[in-house]
């Protein structure tokens, strides 16, 4: 089938202005792609992409930016480290610390460990555009501008949801929850990640290493549930067999076995290659240009941005499933399409009521389909479905749609004015890219070196950093192609993101330092918390530096940061298991629970 037309892309923000105040914080990264979106800065707009850190105080000062022109009422939006000024979370660090992140990131080395990298601000920042778009959308659709309001405590939640779900579940985990895991190491020093979904191949590739057949066993179900657990406890004899044979050798055995391997890239080597594109693409089709909103005063306003709003979501794992759970939240009726018998991740424990908490995390609140996209019959039904959908959004392998006739061209036959949703691993942008999902991406893309600092050895975090900000991006590429559509009198746009998108712009800061020339890593200890006599803190990332000079092990956590406070530095206690979040007093009445039991942070934003 020949593909619809496609105009030059247009940008939906095309013709408004951007304005921003207050301290950088988490705003930096929602400014750059609001400029992406085709807003325009005013001259003399404060806060930018690739500032510098807050200053002490700054933390506590929410920072503002603004949309006005083209026709729209003024759309507002306030950012912040913390809706609860006492709560201690005023920088990246803190919010990393206290909402559970450090101590996921850090199951892997058995003590918690900072992300190097700006994770919750990258995130916030990702959200609080998602409000904006979404505010612009409730406007073009006869709604009245609203200011939405996003922070980085609920951002470090969300990041986090999966994981305190499955520690308020009603049952333990499927696997050991202990130090280990990827990446392994050749004889001749190459760092590298292996992936594969099929136990044979796992199999067939450690016995042609000659491992030992018990370890080959036992590894299989902590690297299968590696990305649940965010740890992989493997058998050593499997690290000491990576380590007697070259890369090569080890190339060799994973492309005869049908298992991929990625040699750990550096950051340099991605800042090198990188090709400057955004994180997502937007292409509508047939024609259009954005126009000033049209309103039907006659219209009732929608009670959410994306009400009355349908999204069919065909996805798996947790990149599309996420994007269409963010959609859900601002209101839109998500319809998830599931294999015959149901989507068999509903099953994986641990459970909360017979249903899999981690599931539930993403998908509560979905409707479901049973469809059978092998079969004629059903995917005639999806097509007809999506003639009345605004949205198709799905992360099936790369081919797959087209191979079963429903690529982009196939239901725009059937719906002009959809939006096709694609969230995938590479976006066709790195030739001969391994698997894409998110340890591969993370070690192709160098992200597992940006996430420790100079004095660790690099290694791809096993909480799933891009899945989750994948998912991110996913949702606000479908905001930016709806109201896109919106504007430009009804076309339907493809939007396509990828887990390499999400890799960009976490490490967008550090690419730009291995630009300049200099290290990219940040430095050695470089948000490391400190061990207390009954904890761990974690100072600021400007107050860290002094907090050096103090002994705090012998001193419960309550007096070791009673002293840093004493002497004007700022920390705050690292939370150790998700669980605790239930009663943490630096979250009041955030973690509610669903019809099933199940933990469920709050909405990402406010919408006043």
């Amino acid at each position: 089938m020949a593909s619809p037309a496609v105009t030059r892309t247009v940008r939906p923000l095309e013709g408004l202005h951007l304005d921003a105040s207050g301290p950088p914080g988490p705003t930096g990264p929602a400014l750059e792609h609001l400029r992406l979106l085709g807003a325009v800065t005013r001259a003399g707009a404060g806060t930018g992409a690739g500032a510098e850190p807050d200053r002490p105080g700054e933390g506590r000062t929410p920072a503002r930016i603004s949309l006005s022109g083209a026709g729209f009422d003024r759309q507002d939006a306030t950012v912040r480290w913390s809706a609860h000024p006492a709560s201690g979370m005023t920088d990246e660090a803190t919010v990393q610390a206290a909402t559970g992140i450090m101590a996921v990131h850090g199951r892997r080395d058995g003590t918690p460990r900072g992300l190097a990298v700006d994770y919750a601000a990258t995130a916030t920042g990702v959200l609080a555009v998602q409000g904006m778009l979404a505010g612009l959308l409730a406007q073009a659709r006869g709604g009245r501008a609203v200011e939405v309001t996003t922070g980085a405590d609920r951002a470090g939640l969300l990041a986090v949801s999966q994981y305190l779900a499955a520690a308020g579940a009603d049952e333990g985990e499927a696997a050991e929850l202990a130090p280990g895991g990827p990446p392994f190491t050749s004889s001749d020093g190459v760092l590298f990640e292996l992936e594969t979904l099929d136990p044979g191949a796992w199999a067939a590739f450690w016995q042609a290493l000659e491992a030992p057949f018990g370890a080959v066993r036992a590894g299989w179900r902590p690297f299968q549930f590696r990305y649940a657990t965010a740890c992989a406890p493997f058998p050593p004899a499997l690290h000491t067999t990576a380590r007697t044979h070259t890369w090569r050798r080890i190339e060799a055995a994973a492309a005869a076995c049908g298992a991929e391997v990625c040699r750990l890239r550096t950051l340099a080597e991605r800042a090198a290659e990188h090709d400057g594109a955004a994180p997502w693409s937007l292409s509508p089709y047939g024609f259009g240009h954005p126009t000033a909103p049209h309103r039907d005063p006659g219209a009732p306003a929608p009670s959410r941005p994306l009400a009355g709003l349908t999204v069919l979501e065909a996805g798996r794992r947790i990149q599309a499933p996420l994007a269409a759970h963010l959609l859900g939240l601002l209101g839109a009726d998500v319809v998830r399409i599931e294999p015959p018998g149901g989507d068999p991740l509903r099953g994986m424990p641990p459970a909360c009521s017979g249903i899999s908490a981690r599931w539930l995390a993403l998908n509560r609140g979905k409707r479901a389909v049973e469809l059978d996209i092998k079969s004629v019959a059903d995917r005639r039904r999806l097509r007809q479905m999506a003639s009345g959908a605004d949205v198709f959004l799905h992360n099936w392998a790369p081919g797959k749609a087209a191979a079963l006739g429903l690529d982009s061209a196939h239901l725009a036959a059937v719906n002009p004015a959809l939006v096709y949703a694609y969230t995938g691993g590479w976006a066709d942008r790195i030739p001969g890219a391994p698997m894409g999902t998110d340890f591969m991406v993370q070690a192709r893309t160098g992200v597992g070196e940006a996430a420790r600092p100079q004095d660790e050895p690099p290694a791809p975090s096993l909480m799933t950093l891009l899945d989750v900000l994948g998912g991110l991006l996913g949702a606000e590429a479908v905001l930016a192609g709806l109201l896109l559509r919106e504007r430009s009198g009804g076309a339907g746009v493809r939007v396509d993101s990828s887990l390499l998108g999400a890799a960009d712009a976490l490490t967008a800061p550090a690419l730009r330092r291995a630009l300049r020339g200099q290290d990219p890593r940040r430095p050695a200890g470089f948000r490391r918390p400190l061990r207390t006599a009954d904890g761990w803190i974690a100072p600021t990332d400007t107050c860290a530096p002094a907090t050096a000079a103090y002994d705090l092990r012998e001193l419960p956590t309550a007096e070791a940061l009673a002293q840093l406070r004493a002497h004007g530095l700022s920390a705050t206690g690292v939370t150790m298991d998700p669980a605790d979040l239930h009663h943490d007093p630096r979250f009041p009445g955030s973690i509610s629970r669903d019809a099933h039991g199940a933990p469920a942070v709050p909405d990402p934003w406010s919408f006043l």
